[in-house]
């Protein structure tokens, strides 16, 4: 033995090395061990002749391992096979990082490849959230290695175990939930042999040290099976409800075990557990089973991750805004006036580094769905999660969507975007009640009811334009003439999904308040009489539509001219009402008036223009005129089908007529 003794206050450091031989070898690398921990050592110790005993010569006992379990795992083989690719070269020193949003699984599947997949000795799990966390798991190795060092300092285990790991091959080490390259760089820096496998958070900074491994979230089939695996049910019992409810978690492999073990533990259903879920968010994202770990639920995972952004303020707000939109497709430009580029991209680049967005490289970014459904919950235990903060976010996501949204959405330039922008118009729909909605959400809610009424006629156009009536009755009133407007335009997507019931009504109530606020003549009343005139056709009372619409198309002739898009909109709905009562011989004129001015003032290519010419071609079809009406609906759709594409409603309809005119 040896007394191996620090320098402490001003006594001079004394160091007695005896000459120990070493199996396999020569005592100098003992003793260049030992020397090389000397400065480190803060106490009068008694070294053990295993110290001495060159790394080299150290075996590392059978099967040495301390990896966690992993008896929840399930599914991820292709994650799988790249880690087996990754670390199958022979030789140097291979380093990989997995890393993902926080519950995504990256320790799970670290700890499963490790015990399953890896042969070598040992196999050593470390912690690695901190350098003291990281050399505690460098002393405990040391430890494992030797056990006759158990009770030496920690800095001579540290040195000990990373002087062991540079002088042997066949050993893995995970460094899991890595925060900081830092806190690894020297382990990393010094030992050339073996293998890293690293968990973190950090998307970014590893380009230098360690390939990468993106994981994502479970498929649907892993999900249901990691859940139905916990619950201890079939995956054929119930089976919609699991996958529904895995949905709503977004597959999200902490998520659907919180979920399964809640079930699990209080006899809940997976439909009951979505609709606590949907009612109790705050609870449900911070809760825990009897025995569970709190310190590993979705809540607090996350809020530590926001903790360590918080020299980023605008990181926090970005994610609060991004909340409010669909989960995937969010343009970057919707953030654009929120700060100076400089410090937004900093902000934007922070939250992609630690895995809470991720940017798609088109311009876009994405979010978990779940991470959105906690930053719009609040909380106000959660610094993160203030309910000013959450309030204050959904107002600017509403104003920066309704900016971005285009106005003039009759232009077929402006359509790409605005169906680029519909998906987060429906988040917004969907995530916020209509009390939340400010001015700006009711004009968002009309333009985007506006275009899917144009282009899709689906449920969600009166569900938009509902919502911008309600919230403009609630911000401007009853008779305001935006409210009126948006009553209109409800009426006109009523009328169009044939619900006539409620579109006649909607339009009579509509026009009376018209004419008493704004008066007769007034261009929105006529908008709404010639509306109103429509769905009269429609319904199939042409007695009431048709003098209705002559009536109308006089006074915007009187009021506004020939050539107002207003008036060539009425004269189009008279030629077509004249059609409909069989009345070819006034409606072809009509329909001949309409599409030469239409021609005039919009272009050969206009939306409008288009169906004006398919109307013309399918009347003078009607009409046996075929020779005049084929060739005029080829050119029609082929034109439609460039413009507007081949799914619009107008193409539809043009491509329906050519094939009635062909058939005749």
């Amino acid at each position: 033995m040896a007394l191996f003794n620090r320098r402490g206050g001003k006594e001079p450091n004394t160091t007695r090395v005896p000459a120990v031989e070493a199996s396999g070898g020569s005592n100098a690398a003992g003793r260049d061990i030992v020397n090389s921990v000397a400065q480190h050592i803060d106490s009068a110790v008694v070294l053990p002749p295993e110290a001495y005993h060159p790394p080299t010569a150290v075996q590392a006992p059978p099967m040495l391992h301390n990896i966690p379990r992993t008896a929840g795992f399930v599914g991820r083989e292709q994650a799988l096979g790249r880690l087996d690719a990754a670390f199958s070269t022979p030789g140097d020193v291979v380093v990989h990082a997995v890393h993902g949003l926080g519950g995504i699984g990256k320790s799970a599947l670290a700890a499963h490849w490790a015990v399953q997949r890896f042969t070598g000795n040992p196999r050593w799990w470390i912690t690695a959230d901190s350098r003291p966390a990281v050399d505690a798991g460098l002393a405990e190795l040391g430890r494992a290695l030797q056990p006759a060092l158990t009770g030496l300092p920690e800095d001579f285990l540290i040195e000990r175990a990373v002087q062991w790991l540079a002088t042997h091959e066949d050993w893995l080490i995970v460094l899991d939930n890595v925060d900081q390259l830092d806190d690894v760089r020297f382990l990393l820096d010094r030992v050339t042999t073996g293998r890293f496998l690293i968990t973190t958070r950090r998307a970014t900074g590893w380009r230098t040290h360690a390939t990468t491994l993106r994981l994502d979230v479970l498929s649907e089939g892993e999900a249901v099976d990691l859940f139905s695996r916990i619950l201890h049910t079939p995956q054929d019992r119930a089976a919609s409800d699991v996958a529904t409810l895995c949905a709503e978690l977004g597959y999200l492999p902490l998520a659907v075990e919180q979920a399964a073990s809640y079930c699990a533990e209080t006899g809940t259903g997976p439909r009951t557990y979505l609709r606590m879920l949907a009612q109790f968010p705050t609870q449900m994202f911070a809760d825990t089973t009897e025995g569970g770990d709190a310190e590993c639920t979705i809540a607090r995972i996350w809020r530590i991750t926001l903790n360590r952004l918080t020299d980023t303020p605008l990181a926090g707000s970005i994610l609060r805004i991004l909340a409010w939109y669909a989960p995937k497709g969010i343009p970057r430009t919707l953030l654009d006036d929120l700060a100076p580029a400089p410090a937004l991209a900093k902000a934007i680049g922070r939250l992609v580094a630690y895995s809470m967005i991720a940017d798609s490289g088109d311009g876009t970014l994405s979010v978990h769905r779940l991470v959105q459904a906690l930053a719009r919950t609040p909380d106000e235990d959660d610094s993160h999660r203030r309910p000013a903060d959450i309030d204050q976010a959904h107002d600017q996501a509403t104003d920066h969507l309704s900016s971005a949204f285009p106005v003039g959405i009759e232009d077929p330039e402006v359509w790409p975007q605005c169906r680029a922008l519909l998906p987060h118009a429906q988040a917004l729909a969907d995530h916020a009640p209509v009390e939340r909605d400010i001015l700006t959400a009711t004009s968002l809610f009309s333009r985007t009811g506006l275009f899917l009424l144009t282009h899709e006629g689906t449920a969600r156009t009166t569900e938009h334009l509902r919502r911008a009536v309600a919230g403009r009755v609630r911000v401007l009133g009853h008779d305001h003439p935006d409210t009126l407007v948006s009553r209109n335009s409800l009426g006109a997507a009523y009328g169009a999904a044939g619900d006539q019931g409620r579109a006649i009504p909607l339009f009579e109530g509509t026009l009376a308040d018209q004419e008493r606020v704004l008066g007769d003549g007034h261009p929105r009343t006529l908008v709404t009489r010639n509306n109103l005139a429509m769905v009269y056709q429609w319904a199939g009372d042409l007695g009431r539509a048709i003098p209705l619409l002559e009536r109308t198309l006089a006074e915007f002739m009187r009021v506004l001219g020939d050539g107002s898009l207003y008036t060539l909109a009425s004269q189009d709905v008279l030629a077509t009402a004249c059609r409909g009562a069989g009345e070819l011989g006034r409606a072809i004129p009509l329909f001949e008036r309409t599409f030469a001015d239409r021609v005039r003032v919009l272009g050969e290519d206009h939306p409008d223009t288009l169906a004006s010419r398919g109307k013309l071609a399918a009347a003078y079809g009607a009409a046996g005129d075929l020779g005049r009406a084929i060739p005029l609906l080829e050119r029609a759709l082929d034109d439609c089908v460039r413009v507007l594409g081949a799914d619009h409603p107008t193409t539809r309809q043009v491509r329906a007529d050519l094939t009635t005119a062909r058939s005749r």
